[in-house]
């Protein structure tokens, strides 16, 4: 009979930011790793279960998203713990190899695992309630942040005294001299799920085993750290801008979540107004609402999909911004989750949407959509009439391309539009259909008229069975 756990383990998961915090608790007392900014979460879970939360740990200085350490500890008194070097502007314990945090039966050792940064930890747990002799009777648990993902590895290039080749070797040592000599069995709860700007081919799965990954996780299969740096070096996409500023917030603590404004509400003219100066209207309604009909000039990022992570990208985190949303609860969330990537100048919202925008007296646009039977037989018509835009990763590309499409990701999309025609019409598509969306109000807003989304995008070329390469490069 298998002893109950004396540890608890809870996944909080932001499908957003497709990032994963963690919270463990026993005897009364609980450690919060990786928090995201919105710390209420926690502080609930922990009065349900009776918890004290008394430690804060982080994997690393996050430059994907804004972490809530500073709120929280200043809400219970917990004490941060951070990798050495990390530069974290608040009190913090540092932490490095061998180091311990015992509470109840929860024993948590440190690991210093330099490599996606130089202060980069991960942490071992083991619950001491189940200890059988000198053997746990199931194996520890890994919190490995960003250092090791479910199918990756953290992405090298964050460090502005480091390159990318150089922080790949530290990866490799740390992964090989320090992770992987931990039993097979051990299970590793990772920071970041599919989706997430740290890594290239991140798994959908929550966890995993040390044995497991060593058998499937590609950046592992490398034979040598010469061909590990190559592997993660290699065609590397660049950092988004973003990141760099993101870690200057996460070093000195944000500010807490309830300080941000309360929204205006503003009239049609009082938008086209603060538009004309600059700000910028993001519509976060549904992809088919906004090609039906949208403010003009307006950037379209559904709330749907990774819709933080995209506004950061595509806007930067100093914009100000007016939302258009489906109703005030919609808008809100918005506001939230683009707090959550540090993205604070939400200036306010559009009155009543669209219909607002109507009742002003202003005219709207719409983007036309097009199918994959009817792209194709414009192609086959006139073949010198129509661009094909591909905004997919490079790493996507090796399901299928379009044959003859220029490639161009999404991130890039605003430097890049000199590449395309504008005396041709250009076809937008991604795998499905969310980012092509954006991409074709980015166009519309850089004054490309003549734009077509694909419905659906390359997943409809593919079901519709139109003939497509198997293999491209960008």
């Amino acid at each position: 009979m298998v002893a109950k756990s004396s540890v608890d383990v809870e996944r909080f998961y932001l499908g957003c930011l497709a990032h994963a915090s963690y919270m463990l608790g026993s005897g009364g007392v609980a450690v919060v790793i990786d928090p995201q900014r919105d710390v209420d979460i926690y502080l609930s879970a922990a009065a349900d279960k009776g918890w004290k939360i008394g430690h804060i740990i982080e994997t690393h200085v996050h430059a994907d998203f804004v972490s809530g350490h500073h709120e929280l500890a200043e809400r219970t008194g917990a004490k941060i713990y951070l990798g050495p070097d990390s530069g974290a502007k608040f009190p913090h314990i540092v932490v490095t190899d061998g180091d311990e945090l015992h509470f109840g039966a929860c024993h948590l050792r440190f690991f210093h695992t330099p490599g996606h940064t130089l202060e980069s930890i991960c942490i071992l747990m083991t619950d001491e309630g189940l200890l059988g002799g000198a053997k746990p009777e199931r194996p520890g648990i890994l919190f490995t942040g960003d250092t090791l993902f479910v199918g990756d590895v953290g992405r090298p290039d964050l460090s502005p005294t480091h390159t990318p080749q150089q922080l790949a070797a530290l990866l490799y040592q740390s992964l090989h001299e320090k992770i992987l000599r931990l039993p097979d069995a051990t299970e590793i709860y990772p920071a970041h799920g599919a989706g997430s700007l740290c890594g290239r081919q991140m798994s959908a799965e929550s966890s995993s085993t040390l044995g497991q990954q060593k058998i499937s996780n590609y950046a592992l299969l490398a034979p040598d750290s010469d061909q590990f740096v190559h592997l993660l070096t290699d065609n590397l996409s660049v950092a988004p801008e973003y990141f760099a500023q993101e870690v200057d917030l996460n070093r000195k603590g944000a500010a807490p979540i309830s300080q941000l404004p309360v929204l205006k509400c503003f009239s049609a003219s009082e938008v086209l107004r603060l538009q004309q100066a600059g700000t910028v209207v993001v519509d976060t309604r549904s992809a088919s609402e906004f090609a039906a009909a949208h403010v003009p000039g307006s950037v379209h990022i559904a709330l749907t999909g990774q819709y933080a992570s995209w506004a950061a990208r595509i806007l930067g985190l100093n914009t100000q911004l007016i939302i258009v949303g489906e109703d005030l609860e919609h808008i809100r969330e918005s506001q939230l989750r683009l707090a959550r990537v540090g993205l604070e100048g939400v200036a306010g919202y559009l009155e009543d949407g669209v219909s607002g925008w109507v009742r002003g007296g202003l005219q709207l646009e719409s983007i036309p959509q097009i199918t994959a039977p009817d792209l194709a037989e414009f192609r086959r018509q006139e073949p010198d009439g129509v661009t094909v835009l591909d905004v997919r990763e490079p790493g996507e590309l090796a399901a299928g391309a379009i044959e003859g499409a220029v490639c161009i990701p999404l991130g890039q999309l605003r430097s890049r539009t000199a590449e395309l025609s504008t005396t041709r019409l250009i076809a937008v598509h991604c795998k499905g259909g969310y980012r092509s969306s954006v991409a074709s109000s980015l166009l519309r807003r850089a004054g490309f008229q003549d734009i077509a989304n694909l419905t659906g995008g390359f997943d409809a070329w593919k079901a519709s069975g139109l003939p497509y390469l198997t293999t491209a490069t960008e």
